[in-house]
């Protein structure tokens, strides 16, 4: 009876690994995984013939997210609302995540490949700490980000955007520290506050007048929710807290300990507290 053949399994013959695999290691899974099979990163993949994506396949995009400094590090908050033209398509996405233990990223623009990003992007910043045996810097890491978002501007041609928001502790300078981005990959340093999304101009009016940098960060999660909540007055895309639902905006705070997420309750008092305040104001004013 003839001997049956060894199984050829997707990584070669009896399943042996690619030979990319066996190419002494860059510090850049990016740049491996280009390497390997570019058809896995997000803006690699085959294009769709006829340019601009059709209206009837809008997909959801994410809108609003803050940042700020305080004197021992940075907040970012993101309201939890994702849209699919003008209907709201989710309630509660998250749109801030944790990009390593000393930093963060938030997202806006097109929902689905901005969280494919931003998990691609967490892989990034792992493997070159196991490679290089070294985490990388701040300036490092957004450089890295930069060449990310440049990679889907085939993408964002065709009306599938994305345009994070990126902030971390410094542990050479010892401060939080702000980058914002184009749908090109171009990378800035913002100092202060920032805000990205449909809301991000009534959210950023909010922050030059909410915002000060000598605050403790009680004073900055406070701020940063309260900004949301103004871009949400003006922006329908934007979703303020849910008081009926229980939904309230993402919170997270970088600095010398690292990335940690403001629990839900401590989100919501001061959600609270900002309407209230409001209310109060507006029974003062009386009816118009």
């Amino acid at each position: 009876m003839p001997a049956t053949p060894a199984p050829q399994l997707p990584g070669g013959p009896a399943g042996r690994l690619p030979a990319t695999f066996h190419v002494p290691g860059a510090a850049s899974f990016t740049d491996f995984l280009g390497s390997h099979d570019p058809s896995l990163l997000p803006g690699r993949r085959p294009l769709p013939a006829g340019g601009a994506l059709a209206p009837e396949l809008d997909p959801p995009h994410a809108t609003t997210i803050v940042a700020l400094t305080y004197p021992g590090g940075v907040v970012m908050a993101g309201d939890r609302r994702a849209t699919a033209g003008s209907a709201i398509a989710h309630r509660e996405i998250e749109k801030v995540f944790p990009a390593d233990t000393h930093s963060c990223v938030g997202i806006a623009g097109t929902a689905g490949i901005a969280v494919e990003m931003v998990r691609l992007f967490q892989v990034e910043l792992e493997h070159f700490e196991k490679i290089e045996g070294a985490v990388l810097s701040l300036d490092g890491k957004a450089n890295r980000l930069s060449t990310m978002v440049r990679g889907n501007l085939g993408l964002a041609m065709q009306g599938l955007a994305v345009v994070p928001l990126f902030a971390g502790y410094d542990l050479a300078g010892r401060r939080g520290r702000i980058f914002s981005y184009d749908v090109t990959g171009g990378r800035y340093e913002e100092r202060g506050h920032h805000s990205v999304g449909s809301g991000s101009v009534f959210a950023r009016g909010a922050l030059k007048k909410l915002h000060r940098p000598t605050r403790g960060v009680d004073e900055a999660v406070a701020t940063a929710v309260e900004a949301l909540h103004d871009a949400a007055d003006d922006d329908s895309a934007t979703g303020g807290s849910d008081l009926v639902r229980g939904i309230h905006p993402v919170v997270a705070v970088v600095d010398e300990a690292g990335y940690r997420r403001v629990p839900a309750s401590r989100v919501a008092e001061v959600a609270r507290g900002v309407l209230d305040a409001r209310t109060a104001d507006r029974l003062e004013e009386g009816p118009s």
